[in-house]
């Protein structure tokens, strides 16, 4: 009888790649395989591909082909993870709780009919967020609301603080992941978590510069700098915290302006203000869904422009990770003229890794497109950009290069 095998066989990390293959077919038997997940609300995504067997009667998806007429083709040995789409339109995989893990259900069909022929075999797999013997500590130091993880082992690691973007709450998902791969890293919330406020008129600064000190006093976080890893509203307060704070050694901002954004900005005296916004230029497309690409008042075309943040005083190593089909920043743009600024003032603390077909949302590997969301200040269905096969490409390629950038510079 047709069975599945996976390698690793029962468990492995969401954001490694996983071997599948199928066993006991017929020689050159046509087959339809089908991934399903449920996240934790219930809500399923799926993903099929249509395959043949070989003349063995084996299916291996790294060497097989998908052919077309299914969620993708071609030889894509992970596509039946990246591909995954929700069943209910517009809806994100997101994940709340890393101590547990996904399950993936994978079935094979016989042939390519659409409703899928009879069942031939199916297995299951879970997809885990942390490695065995990574601790999740929750902190409650202060002001501070976040959660540390650790690697395990008692030696002292490379410090990341890994703040997300607007929408409030504690995101845990990337900084587990990021902990696996041997870094101490502190998920910050900073709204709407808590005792947090629920929505601040304005962000200050000193909140997270006690972030920064909590994480050069642990004992097993290796100094003297910190890491940030900031992605969208995130990466705009990393970028500032790294030209107003000390310590602050190295930061990879994700999709983010290089101004501050939605909400003043507040450190000791000083307030920057946010960017304009321009709410005439919200476009309408069909369905009713937004697109808000060219709302924000461009800060580079505006002399003395208060709300750019003066990355000539940072001393830190800075990589910027930019998206070229950005529908909610210019985020491209906004990294190709700081880094031409920066230069003009003679620093080269810069680095820029761009990828077509990338939309706002940029996730660790394997997390599904997300390509039509709810949009952070407007809160209704909008074009966030991004095209599937690209999207899943570079997530696997920046991935390594984030942490190639912190091992480098911490």
């Amino acid at each position: 009888a047709p069975s599945v095998c996976f390698s690793p066989a029962a468990r492995s990390l969401f954001d490694e790649p996983l071997a599948i293959a199928v066993q006991g077919l017929d020689p050159r038997q046509q087959v339809t395989l089908r991934t399903s997940l449920r996240d934790e609300t219930g809500e399923l995504f799926q993903a099929c591909a249509r395959y043949q067997a070989g003349d063995a009667g084996d299916l291996d998806l790294a060497r097989c082909p998908a052919l077309p007429g299914g969620s993708f083709s071609g030889l894509e040995p992970m596509g039946l993870l990246w591909a995954l789409q929700p069943q209910k339109p517009f809806w994100r995989l997101v994940k709340r709780d890393v101590q547990s893990p996904f399950l993936l259900q994978l079935e094979v069909f016989e042939g390519h009919e659409d409703p899928p022929g009879r069942l031939l075999a199916q297995a299951q797999h879970e997809r885990v967020f942390l490695r065995d013997g990574v601790r999740r500590v929750p902190v409650r130091e202060g002001r501070i609301r976040a959660t540390l993880f650790l690697p395990p082992g008692e030696d002292s690691f490379p410090g990341v603080i890994d703040i997300h973007g607007l929408g409030g709450g504690l995101f845990e998902y990337r900084a587990s992941l990021l902990a696996n791969h041997g870094f101490a890293t502190l998920a910050l919330a900073y709204y709407q978590y808590e005792d947090l406020p629920q929505e601040p008129t304005e962000l200050h600064l000193e909140y997270f510069e006690e972030a920064v000190n909590y994480m050069l006093q642990h004992p097993q976080v290796k100094g003297p700098g910190i890491g940030l890893l900031g992605y969208s509203k995130g990466a705009d307060l990393s970028l500032a915290m790294a030209a107003f704070l000390k310590n602050i050694t190295a930061v990879a901002s994700l999709n983010g302006a290089v101004a501050v954004t939605v909400v003043p900005l507040c450190y000791r005296d000083k307030t920057i203000p946010p960017l304009t916004i321009d709410k005439q230029k919200v476009k309408v497309m069909d369905s009713n869904i937004i697109d808000c690409s060219d709302i924000v008042i461009d800060p580079f075309q505006a002399p003395g422009n208060q709300s750019l943040i003066p990355l000539e005083k940072a001393e830190a190593q800075l990589l910027f990770i930019v998206g070229q089909d950005d529908h909610v920043i210019k985020s491209h743009y906004y990294a190709t003229e700081v880094c031409k600024f920066l230069q003009a003032h003679g620093k080269e603390n810069f680095q820029i890794l761009s990828y077509p077909g990338i939309g706002h949302c940029f996730d660790p590997p394997f997390f599904p497109l997300y390509s039509i969301g709810k949009h952070p200040i407007f809160k209704k269905q909008a074009v966030l950009g991004g095209e599937l096969r690209a999207f899943s490409k570079a997530q696997v390629h920046a991935w390594p290069q984030i942490q190639a950038f912190f091992n480098k510079y911490l």
